[in-house]
């Protein structure tokens, strides 16, 4: 039983480059001081041409995380936050410092008929 939620995180080390440590740091600092209990560093490289984020889902699935920590935006493919991702887990740049709240995703109607 888990008393805090879960958070992973993600990068690219091909963005971060020499700052990758740095970016490390901060990803581990943000869900610190959020509360959160940092279960996984998910480390993804652009330049291997497979589906970047598709790692990171299956540890949001498989951790049962509630938010993935980014260093910003620009380490997801178009530097936009992926809608998919943001239906699995609320999504939190550390720079600058917001949260794509899975609730902020509008309803998708349901035919019934």
């Amino acid at each position: 039983m888990r008393f805090r939620p879960t958070a992973v995180g993600y990068l690219r080390s091909d963005v971060s480059g020499i700052r990758q440590a740095w970016d490390e740091e901060q990803i581990r600092s943000r869900a610190r001081r959020l509360g959160y209990d940092f279960a996984k560093l998910v480390v993804a490289d652009g330049r291997s041409g497979r589906h970047l984020t598709a790692a990171l889902k299956s540890a949001i699935t498989r951790l049962d995380a509630e938010a993935v920590i980014v260093p910003d935006a620009t380490h997801f493919e178009g530097h936009v936050v992926p809608d998919d991702l943001v239906k699995a887990a609320d999504v939190i740049t550390v720079e600058p410092d917001e949260t794509y709240a899975r609730w902020g995703i509008p309803p998708v109607p349901v035919d019934r008929g």
